[in-house]
């Protein structure tokens, strides 16, 4: 497992990361489901520690991952360990009706941040970022001289933003004409390449980029058909309805034909692509199991520069019609 350097931190880190979403597991708000399905703690213990034997060092959750649960189950295998980096976020809640609240509030914050290091057993957070906050919320600034409080304190050592999915860029465009933070946390991946530019400007500041959803919510892993279904307690359920496993699986043929060229699997084939670029930090594929740990962070070879720019044109002439139609089915 090769290491970059996080931006203009001192931190280095695993060029694949764990994603811990998926292990917080299946809590609902309302009847909104905010996990990945059914989980097993003894199961999610065992992949955290097959991906550190893994090399893997990097762990990105947030404390809205089953509302908490993710941050407990790492605090209880990683500990204090202070070779294993720590990426947690901040901002969303539930309200007293189990709606869905982004808090991104002063208070809210220091409460927050307390509660994350009690769960994590840190002594403090590596990065620390704010989760989706929205354009209001930075020209608020209360959040923002929150993250400077809390570093100054002790109580986290860096921080940054993970950006809106579908529309990154006013949130991007202003932390980065102020130069605020160490870093952005953006969707990438052979689908959904909008914030590409994104990349290369925020490099150019010095700054680190994470690559969330490199699997697109598991389409990019080869495992999934037209008739694939999700239970209730998955949000892939409203997000993969049957318009967009088909529209996506029956135009991945090239990426199919990729993983054969190389004798790597689909999954490791996207992940290869997003390492293709130096300006990426680290890759943060939601790991679930210690196969998948195992997988997520074996098979990395260097794609060809052709392959490369196939990948990009067929962005520009099929993906990001799926991507608009994503976007259109979750609005």
């Amino acid at each position: 497992m090769q290491k970059r350097k996080l931006g203009k931190t001192n931190l280095e880190v695993s060029e694949i990361g764990f994603g811990a979403w998926a292990i917080g597991g299946p809590v609902m708000a309302g009847k909104i489901p905010l996990g990945w399905g059914a989980t097993d703690d003894t199961v999610s213990k065992k992949a955290l520690r097959t991906a550190v034997e893994q090399g893997i060092n990097f762990i990105d959750t947030a404390d809205f991952y089953g509302l908490g649960h993710s941050e407990e189950l790492i605090g209880e295998v990683i500990g204090n360990n202070p070779e294993i980096i720590i990426a947690t976020k901040v901002g969303h809640r539930l309200d007293n009706n189990q709606k869905i609240l982004f808090d991104y509030s002063k208070e809210h914050i220091f409460n927050a941040c307390t509660h994350s290091l009690q769960r994590l057993k840190r002594d403090y957070i590596d990065y620390y970022q704010l989760h989706s906050a929205k354009l209001t919320h930075l020209q608020a600034g209360e959040c923002l001289e929150a993250m400077e409080i809390l570093q100054q304190q002790g109580k986290i050592r860096y921080w940054g933003i993970s950006l809106n999915t579908f529309n990154p860029f006013p949130e991007a465009e202003f932390i980065l004409q102020r130069n605020l933070g160490y870093g952005l946390q953006l969707v990438f991946n052979i689908i959904n390449q909008r914030a590409k530019q994104i990349i290369f400007e925020t490099a150019s500041k010095g700054m680190a980029v994470l690559a969330r959803m490199p699997l697109q919510f598991g389409l990019l892993s080869g495992k999934f058909t037209a008739q694939s279904t999700f239970s209730e307690d998955d949000h892939r359920r409203f997000r993969l309805k049957p318009v967009i496993l088909k529209g996506v699986l029956g135009n991945l043929d090239p990426i199919w034909k990729l993983a054969q060229k190389y004798q790597v699997t689909p999954a490791q084939i996207s992940l290869n692509f997003i390492l293709s670029y130096p300006q990426v930090s680290t890759v943060i594929p939601g790991i679930k199991t210690p196969q998948q740990a195992r997988e997520n962070s074996s098979g990395l070879v260097q794609l060809e520069q052709e392959d490369i720019k196939m990948i990009l044109k067929l962005y520009k002439s099929q993906y990001h019609q799926l991507v608009d139609l994503m976007e259109k089915q979750e609005g």
